[in-house]
């Protein structure tokens, strides 16, 4: 094909540049999914009754290909039409044969992945419709291989967690199984619950949306807090959230463990506001004094309400006065003013820094949930099946956990230290590679004009450096 000349040559296009891809990183997420267990681990919360001498993709094999295309960008299973002939995909699936060429039908010549249509069937396979759907999971065990990867995620000198406990809306896309409209988001949506401790999910939870914010976290957190007790006897717990977890049975369970300590919103109300009014009269006066211009302060004292609570607790209100009004917000906790036995720590949990530095670090956690949502594609739900949902969530849940600890574990004291998994994917996997695979070995040719060429090997060089610890994995 001849295009317009460039000055006195010709422009050429042909397609003998062999087999390429465009997911040159893909090598690096393999082996961080290879030193975690991800995919190991998720293999064996399935059960596979097709007839073995048949089967062309093993589990792990179909979980990797459809894991890693999440990762790499690609949240459609229709999208595996095309990447079923990626050479790079399947070296990341582990697919010895990369370019399909021992495929025994012949219209599957050529390509070394599963079809779209295999990979539905392996995320419907809880709903049981018909004699195709032979490849099942058990969510109890994919909840808990979540929450023990996350629980190994963190560092082995961590003496204190906070837990960050959301909920958010995931509208729906037409008739599905447990559909219900939503007051506060004004849709027919899913409510899922996540849980992260830092950057690492633990907990990620798809329930409809037929109920309080609230449900199903008490149960989520007994789970959790037993996990991280079995690898930090002596770990401080912090559970903490919006107003939408101030419920009695979160807090009085919180209050009988040891070590367990709270930091929730709590909804204001008459009785509340009337606490913090001579805090805001001082404030009103102040922003007289200064222009206008807006100030606040910090109110600490004891509150019970009328029915739903057990014993009064310890509130902290703020009282903002700006040129449009007050501002009145309330937190409810059970850390001690007096912090615990570290001097370093005596002014910790004073009222100002309980709620700007402790209570408002929340909102990390809310960057979280979107890079889930954007970047991992957590809301395409769009299947018929709330369990087959509920795994699509997990897979995405799972692909993030993948793009976090490449992201912890290679690029500190980096560009991208602090990079979304979406950045980090195309800056880092998103790299054109032309693959030639021979009898003696798979050889990668990165793109020469990559721009991140010294990124790229330092993740790899820190990533063979963990392979080689006594430790690793």
């Amino acid at each position: 094909m001849l295009f317009q000349d460039l000055g006195n040559r010709k422009v050429v296009v042909d397609f003998s540049g062999g087999h390429l891809s465009s997911d040159g990183g893909a090598p690096l997420l393999r082996q961080v999914d290879n030193g975690l267990g991800v995919t190991r681990g998720l293999a064996a919360c399935f059960g596979d009754a097709r007839q073995q001498n048949f089967v062309e993709h093993s589990v792990a094999e179909l979980i990797a290909q459809r894991l890693h295309g999440l990762a790499l960008g690609y949240e459609d299973l229709n999208d595996h039409a095309e990447l079923r002939r990626d050479p790079l995909l399947a070296l990341s699936a582990g697919k010895t044969d990369l370019l399909g060429l021992e495929r025994a039908g012949p219209r599957d010549k050529g390509h070394a992945l599963a079809a779209p249509s295999t990979l539905n069937r392996l995320e419907l396979g809880n709903n049981r419709l018909s004699r195709y759907h032979k490849i099942s999971h058990d969510p109890a065990l994919l909840e808990a291989h979540l929450l023990q990867c996350g629980v190994r995620s963190l560092p082995r000198d961590t003496r204190e967690v906070i837990l960050d406990f959301d909920a958010t809306d995931d509208p729906l896309h037409g008739h599905q199984e447990g559909r219900f409209f939503h007051g506060y988001y004004g849709a027919y949506c899913y409510l899922p619950l996540y849980c992260f401790a830092g950057d690492v999910i633990l907990w990620a939870q798809l329930r409809t949306s037929d109920r309080d914010a609230s449900d199903g976290t008490l149960e989520a957190l007994e789970m959790i807090v037993s996990a991280l007790r079995r690898r930090f006897p002596e770990l401080r717990i912090i559970v903490r959230g919006d107003s939408g977890f101030y419920r009695e049975a979160i807090m009085a369970w919180c209050e009988r463990q040891c070590e367990v300590y709270y930091c929730l919103g709590l909804a204001r109300n008459e009785r509340l506001q009337a606490l913090l009014e001579p805090a805001f009269i001082r404030m009103r006066e102040r922003t007289l004094l200064c222009g206008g211009v807006a100030v606040r302060d910090f109110a600490e004292f004891e509150y019970r309400t009328l029915e739903s609570w057990s014993q009064a607790r310890r509130v902290i209100g703020k009282a903002e006065v700006s040129g449009r009004g007050d501002n009145p917000r309330f937190i409810v906790t059970n850390l001690p003013l007096s912090g615990f036995d570290d001097e370093l720590e005596a002014g910790r949990f004073v009222p100002c820094a309980l709620y700007e530095q402790i209570y408002c670090g929340r909102g990390e956690m809310e960057n979280m949930v979107k890079q889930m949502a954007l970047d991992l594609q957590a809301d395409r739900t769009s299947t018929q099946h709330l369990a087959s949902n509920q795994l699509r969530l997990w897979m995405s849940a799972f692909a993030y956990l993948l793009l976090e600890r490449l992201r912890s574990l290679t690029l500190q004291g980096t560009c991208l230290a602090r990079a979304t998994v979406g950045t980090i994917r195309l800056r880092l996997l998103k790299v054109a590679a032309q693959i030639t695979v021979s009898v003696r070995r798979v050889h990668v040719q990165l793109a020469s004009a990559y721009p991140f060429k010294e990124l790229f090997v330092q993740c790899q060089r820190r990533l063979q450096a963990l392979a080689l610890l006594p430790s690793a994995g």
